[in-house]
């Protein structure tokens, strides 16, 4: 089979291949241009459209910043006068524990584990040892501790002299009272492997053990 060509010129198939793609080519660049070069105001540049004569526009009245109202210290930063609290800044329901669960097995199960102890595929592959919330120092650490490291972190040594952050901060991620939510859920998750039969309401002591 014959490749058509005509007289001087290239092979019509080659010709066609060559046109589509200048085609292309052609439209990208006008779309490309027809976007790029549209009016607009460059930052402090002066406009004649509105009439003040300013380009930047002022804040509108009333607006406030993502997380810029926090009339309330002890929820959005778990301390009071300068000290870590140890109660909950509303109260602690059925609703809410499954909320801290959720949101727990969500963000901190994957290296915390789903126990607490700090047993997970990443602290086994990924060269970091979580912290094992059963140990005594965090057993007897105020609730506001948890919700602390949430919201800001953990660093380990010095981080302006060569320290590293080996927990990242959860405030941009988690909502507030979800920080709260998990701290009230890792407190739940202590209780539950250190329980005693103490604990257990007196009407309810002759159902454990039975299926």
């Amino acid at each position: 089979m014959q490749t058509l060509r005509l007289r001087g010129s290239l092979p019509l198939t080659r010709l066609l291949r060559y046109g589509w793609v200048g085609l292309l080519v052609l439209l990208l660049a006008a779309c490309h241009q027809d976007m790029y070069n549209q009016p607009r105001i460059q930052a402090y540049e002066p406009s004649s459209f509105f009439a003040d004569g300013r380009g930047s526009r002022p804040s509108v009245p009333g607006a406030v910043a993502v997380n810029g109202v926090q009339t309330d210290e002890y929820l959005y930063t778990g301390f009071v006068e300068g000290e870590l609290g140890d109660v909950m800044p509303f109260p602690v329901t059925d609703e809410l524990l499954l909320r801290g669960q959720q949101q727990y097995n969500i963000y901190c199960a994957v290296c915390h584990g789903e126990a607490g102890y700090g047993q997970s595929m990443v602290a086994q592959r990924g060269g970091i040892v979580p912290a094992n919330f059963h140990q005594q120092r965090l057993r007897d650490a105020p609730i506001g501790h948890f919700f602390n490291i949430i919201t800001n972190g953990v660093y380990r040594g010095d981080p302006e002299n060569g320290g590293y952050q080996s927990m990242y901060s959860y405030a941009s991620r988690v909502e507030a009272e979800d920080r709260w939510a998990i701290a009230a859920y890792i407190r739940a998750l202590q209780l539950s492997q250190n329980a005693e039969e103490a604990d257990v309401p007196a009407d309810q002591r002759a159902t454990l053990g039975q299926p």
